[in-house]
């Protein structure tokens, strides 16, 4: 893996897991020695809350920071984990898309507000394939498509990846799609086993490996402002999550072996 990698975490589908993906693959990857930052680009801030962010002390946000507002090193606030810092969110980033709709370079502000920017950046995005999703996709080196495994899991996705062919494009060609992440998988369901089935027959190797299982201690985690590796070391979706990360560095040193000959 090179020494910045950026990746945008993106489905316009809500409640795939995005959020949750963006927390725990980021801690991973700082149990690693990686300095992660996590861009919380969703208005609803979750991100920031599951981190231990309280709103009331988000006084620099990522609208600050895509606004050129906020510098990389300002914007960017200490979690209670080493290694892991977060850009949190407001409400107030709702009205950005209005906000920036007309400035020139709309859809690139973000990828120049990272300019500076170094470690491992994983955006979390809202649910939409609004501007805000597109300035993740034109700074962004990847896409990690959280899918959950259930009934209508493949419907939609085929608009999420004719956007990313439009972004690499138009607006960025190094952007690709990182890897699609099967989420909140039941293995005792015949259902999950046929969306994954069905899954790896549509998209081959672009699906991960690991699947995230649906597991209890993933959900109650948040609560506790805590990623799950912190907060259940020993549950399976923190196994699911250090496998993630162990994959996602095995495919970044892949493509350095490549690109070396």
């Amino acid at each position: 893996m090179s020494d910045r990698l950026i990746l945008a975490i993106a489905n316009q589908k809500g409640g795939v897991g995005k959020t949750t993906t963006a927390i725990n693959l980021g801690a991973a990857l700082a149990e690693q020695g990686l300095p992660v930052t996590i861009i919380d680009l969703d208005p609803q801030g979750n991100a920031s809350t599951g981190l231990g962010i309280d709103a009331e002390s988000r006084e620099t946000t990522s609208y600050d920071f895509l606004t050129g507002e906020s510098d990389w090193s300002a914007a960017r606030r200490e979690t209670a984990l080493p290694n892991l810092t977060v850009i949190p969110a407001t409400a107030d980033l709702a009205s950005a898309e209005l906000d920036i709709a007309t400035r020139p370079r709309r859809t690139q502000l973000l990828a120049d507000a990272l300019g500076a920017a170094e470690g491992v950046v994983l955006i979390d995005c809202p649910p939409a394939l609004g501007l805000l999703t597109l300035n993740a996709m034109v700074a962004a080196d990847g896409v990690i498509v959280p899918l959950q495994a259930e009934f209508y899991a493949l419907e939609g996705l085929s608009q999420l990846m004719l956007t990313i062919r439009e972004v690499r494009t138009t607006a960025n060609p190094r952007l690709r799609i990182e890897g699609v992440l099967l989420t909140m998988a039941d293995s005792r369901n015949n259902l999950s086993q046929q969306v994954e089935a069905d899954a790896r027959k549509t998209l081959g190797p672009l699906v991960f490996r690991t699947v995230v299982p649906r597991n209890v201690r993933v959900s109650e985690s948040p609560s506790y402002a805590l990623p799950v590796i912190h907060y259940d070391p020993a549950s399976k979706g923190s196994a699911a999550y250090r496998a993630l990360a162990q994959e996602l560095l095995a495919k970044g040193i892949d493509r350095r072996k490549a690109a070396n000959g």
